[in-house]
């Protein structure tokens, strides 16, 4: 959580003292944050949801993928991606990641088979894509793009907004996240047909309150809909992130520029002047370099995070893929031609990237003198791990 104060006490107060907590309310908190949150994207439609699974799933429904579809995912990203095409009854195909800690566009271009319909990038911890590549990699093939935004909050590509590159988008705002309402997240697409779709997914009975639209045939699904607390959080929330992000780029750009003598690779990056800037990275030579340099820092190992690598999806490897054999669509015909096979090395190269990778957090609200103390730990850390005089 980066920043939170009396501007959401204030919002939630209001929602809760007007007795007017169901979302469906003429100039509710949350259509309005998503008629604010579309303009700040760049795009048509937002729905708000329960979270960033949520939407991730509501987007890969709206699409019209399912049973039969395989879909390309990163083998770093949190296993909400994975979960998500699972959810659709499609299935995920892993493949790997590049030296800038996102999907890479040519394990997309060499991983895409007969039934690969779509491919999700994921702008993890606050990274971009390189979405000019990912994009002429999915014309060639035809392939759906699904933006997996929830660690990019806020976040860009060489000026354009992250959520507005592919067919549809997906946004996490739980308690980690650049915005925050404690849970909850988002859909973004421009297309009307995955919107009206992504409504159903979120909440089929949508129409009992907003009307029904002629050629719109309503679905069963589960609901995932947010409240009315959620949006009066967002729209605050959405006041304070430009300023947020634009902070932490600086804070970022400063720390790389300060330690840029020291020996140590910075992950490539797609678009610094863009990107989030949540965390700063550098990929070590070796193994136990980068174990030593992450004590003397105290950052983290990008392939010791768990459930952000994908050879810790346990439910993915066992094909647990529903609470009841006859809906796991890891067993179901239609998807009997999908790859369904994992292993462990499967993405050798991602795993030797992850655990070589260091990162460290920033903060919004850290003073330039703790900053200044990040720059001198990291230089210190470079000298005597790389022995590189700086």
């Amino acid at each position: 959580m980066l920043r939170v104060g009396q501007k959401e006490v204030d919002a939630i107060a209001k929602v809760l003292l007007s007795g007017k907590v169901f979302r469906y309310n003429i100039g509710g908190e949350c259509a309005r944050f998503e008629q604010r949150y579309a303009r700040f994207l760049g795009v048509q439609h937002v729905w708000m949801t329960s979270s960033g699974t949520t939407a991730l799933t509501a987007a890969l429904g709206a699409l019209g993928l399912g049973p039969g579809d395989e879909v390309l995912v990163p083998a770093c990203t949190y296993m909400a991606t994975a979960v998500s095409v699972v959810a659709v009854g499609a299935i995920p195909v892993i493949v790997d990641i590049d030296d800038s800690i996102t999907i890479s566009p040519d394990a997309i271009d060499e991983a895409v088979g007969p039934r690969t319909r779509a491919v999700i990038p994921v702008h993890m911890w606050g990274l971009c894509c390189d979405m000019d590549a990912i994009r002429a990699v999915a014309r060639k093939h035809e392939l759906l793009v699904v933006e997996d935004c929830c660690q990019g909050v806020g976040g860009a590509y060489r000026g354009r907004m992250l959520g507005s590159f592919g067919q549809a988008a997906a946004f996490s705002f739980n308690y980690y996240k650049n915005m925050t309402c404690g849970e909850g997240g988002a859909v973004a697409t421009s297309d009307p047909n995955a919107s009206e779709r992504a409504r159903c997914m979120i909440d089929c009975c949508n129409f009992y309150w907003t009307g029904r639209k002629e050629g719109v045939v309503p679905f069963l699904s589960n609901g995932s809909r947010a409240s009315e607390l959620e949006g009066a959080m967002m729209n605050a929330q959405l006041d304070r992130l430009p300023a947020m992000i634009r902070t932490l780029r600086r804070q970022k750009k400063r720390i790389l520029a300060a330690t840029a003598q020291t020996g140590l690779q910075p992950i490539r990056a797609h678009s610094l002047d863009w990107e989030c800037g949540t965390h700063v990275m550098w990929t070590l030579p070796t193994l136990e370099q980068a174990e030593k340099f992450r004590e003397l820092v105290g950052g983290t190992i990008c392939g010791k995070t768990g459930r952000h690598v994908y050879t810790e999806w346990d439910q993915i490897f066992s094909h647990q893929g529903a609470h009841h054999p006859a809906l796991n669509p890891f067993t179901l015909p239609q998807n009997r031609g999908c790859r369904k096979k994992y292993t462990k090395d499967m993405c050798a190269r991602s795993l030797d990237i992850l655990n070589r990778t260091v990162m460290i957090g920033n903060h919004p609200d850290r003073k330039a003198k703790d900053v200044a103390a990040t720059i001198a730990k990291v230089k210190a850390a470079a000298r005597q791990v790389l022995g590189v005089g700086c």
